[in-house]
């Protein structure tokens, strides 16, 4: 066993085997902040949907068995015996040989079953329309419960709620969900070098918080409520009272844990003496030097202390768990793009490797840097993963490039 780490897993075992039971609570929200919150049980249509049989071509109501055999050298001829107005019930019947008028979006008449186009359609003289092509019983047209019937889930729990989805909600007259409360992630930065980012003159040796404010704005993309708890010197008893503290009210919490082999000393320390250490180490470049745990039943990560490694870390085994805190089954996938690889990419078998990317005219250009310099993911477009198994990528290869929202 290294001193430095122990119960080193994969990215895979990681999302595979550390799964909190940890949700947050439930709120109920109106439509308009329900965007990407995680309903806590299925939605169910309180009744049918549309409501009524209606139109979706403008054109005529009519019976489909008066349009068969219909053609432009032998059309069907049908009196017209009236209108269908927009907003308002029927006032008329369609029976054999008769016609209405229907607008896109109107209440099918009684004893329609089928709407015509009005492209196939031709008014020969006041009152006789021409139908030159037969329909389908059930054309151009949706029935009462097409769209769901009372009773059918309309979204379902564990799914973060899409713009679409609320659009559905709305119209099914369901203006109230009981979602997943935020999950409330506390960010703590160590290091005895660290200073916040508002100093304005740094010391020899000093850095800025760097971390912790595109940690927060990850968190804020995964649904998540970040509370910044500052700085703490790289002192094991100030790191255990900090976290004691972050505890108490975070749903989870994660450490920015310094980048010295002492520094990560101090913290696993300060974690096992409030939990249970999951895995410390990842095999994952960069972010080797990781730390899983769960304290009194709240995930806390440690993250290693350069900003790439830690953002790229959080990003693929942080923002999940946010996630699931906050009652999703999955997270949502991220937008991603084909590209073509511009170079050769080495890798080491059983490692995951993480490339940040620059997208150039349909080009995957890889961004090399140290994991200290954040310039290179603040360049990158965004990036893709070599799996464990392989030993490298070839230039001209098409790969997934995951793109940065």
């Amino acid at each position: 066993m290294s001193r430095e780490f122990f119960t080193a897993r994969t990215v895979g075992e990681a999302l595979a085997g550390f799964r909190p039971a940890r949700r947050t609570a439930v709120e109920d929200v109106g439509l308009a902040e329900a965007l990407h919150r995680v309903p806590a049980a299925d939605i169910r249509a309180p009744s049918a949907m549309p409501g009524f049989a209606r139109s979706t071509v403008d054109g005529y109501a009519i019976r489909a068995a008066d349009s068969y055999g219909a053609s432009e050298g032998l059309p069907s001829y049908l009196d017209l015996a009236g209108a269908v107005r927009m907003g308002a019930a029927p006032t008329v019947v369609v029976s054999h040989g008769k016609c209405v008028a229907i607008p896109t979006g109107a209440v099918l008449p009684d004893g329609a079953d089928a709407v015509v186009m009005v492209e196939y359609t031709a008014e020969t003289m006041p009152g006789t329309i021409e139908v030159t092509r037969p329909v389908a019983p059930g054309s151009g047209l949706v029935r009462a419960d097409e769209d769901a019937a009372a009773g059918d889930v309309l979204v379902s729990a564990g799914q973060p709620l899409r713009a679409p989805q609320l659009g559905f909600l709305a119209a099914a007259g369901v203006t109230t969900v009981a979602v997943h409360a935020r999950p409330r992630v506390a960010i703590v930065s160590t290091g005895d070098e660290v200073v916040p980012p508002e100093t304005a003159v740094l010391a020899a040796g000093q850095v800025r918080d760097a971390t912790a404010s595109a940690l927060a704005g990850l968190v804020r993309e995964a649904g998540g409520e970040p509370v910044v708890a500052g700085i703490v010197l790289d002192d094991r008893d100030a790191l255990e009272s900090t976290l004691r503290s972050a505890l108490r009210d975070a749903d989870m919490v994660v450490v920015s844990a310094g980048s010295s082999v002492g520094a990560r000393d101090e913290t696993a320390g300060a974690v096992a003496a409030l939990g249970e250490i999951w895995c410390h180490g990842l095999a994952i470049k960069p972010g080797k030097p990781t730390l899983l745990a769960e304290c009194a039943g709240v995930p806390l990560i440690g993250l290693p202390g350069n900003p790439l490694s830690a953002l790229v870390v959080f990003q693929l085994v942080g923002v999940p768990l946010v996630w699931r805190l906050a009652g999703a089954e999955r997270p949502p996938p991220q937008p991603s793009v084909r590209a073509r690889l511009s170079r050769d990419l080495a890798s080491a078998t059983g490692r995951l490797d993480v490339v940040q990317i620059a997208l150039r005219d349909g080009v995957a250009e890889p961004l090399f840097g140290p994991s200290a310099l954040l310039s290179v993911l603040a360049r990158a477009d965004g990036y893709l993963v070599v799996p464990e198994p392989a030993t490298g990528l070839d230039g001209g290869t098409e790969v997934e490039v995951i793109l940065y929202r």
